[in-house]
């Protein structure tokens, strides 16, 4: 199965006032999600409450990107990406 990834307008304004080195570490993940979105090094993860339509990968030790699955079909998956930032940034 193969992944799509697009970026709303959000992320793209939150990515550009990343570091560089964040901005790097970014670019890196989200090649290895559309590879292998399941990776364990992402600890891709559905959330719950308030972001329970979204789900998680891990960026850096403190840095989260969150996405939702806009269309599935058999053979491929389709993601937007809608936010980036720390953990505590995203939850509070």
């Amino acid at each position: 199965m193969s992944t799509h990834v697009r970026f709303n307008r959000k992320f793209v304004r939150a990515y550009r006032k990343l570091t560089p080195k964040i901005q790097k570490a970014v670019d890196s993940r989200i090649k290895l999600f559309e590879k292998q979105p399941n990776h364990p090094s992402l600890r891709n993860h559905k959330l719950s409450g308030r972001l329970s339509d979204m789900s998680s990968i891990n960026i850096t030790g403190d840095y989260r990107a969150l996405f939702k699955v806009v269309k599935q079909t058999t053979t491929t998956t389709e993601v937007e990406f809608y936010l980036i930032g720390t953990h505590a940034e995203l939850y509070g």
